[in-house]
């Protein structure tokens, strides 16, 4: 169930990417969380804990969403880079996207 979702997930990140509305890498995370920009942000499940700890606090005090999701190679090839620690989704529309597949059942998970 939960493979459908994240494969989901996988893939409007790669359509996000290829739209020029996905950014990586600490600083210029950082930067698009305190200008606003940063609309979802990802970080690997293998990030050191000072890096979730960081960005848990600054998406707290700007009010950006933030998942903890796959890990630094899954999230890098995801959008076509290296391994990757941490992503923003910088548009609205994608961001959305990616929560619902996370939270959201689709209805092929029903069919038995």
């Amino acid at each position: 169930m939960m493979m459908i979702r994240k494969a989901k997930a996988l893939s409007s990140l790669g359509m996000a990417m290829r739209a020029g509305k996905v950014i990586s890498g600490d600083e210029i995370v950082l930067k698009a969380v305190r200008q606003g920009k940063a609309k979802l942000v990802i970080v690997a499940g293998d990030a050191s804990d000072n890096t979730k700890k960081k960005f848990q606090d600054k998406c707290g005090t700007y009010n950006v969403k933030m998942v903890e999701l796959f890990d630094r190679i899954t999230l890098g090839e995801s959008i076509g880079k290296s391994e990757r620690v941490i992503i923003a989704v910088t548009e609205a529309g994608f961001s959305k996207i990616i929560i619902q597949s996370l939270t959201q059942p689709s209805e092929v998970e029903y069919i038995d």
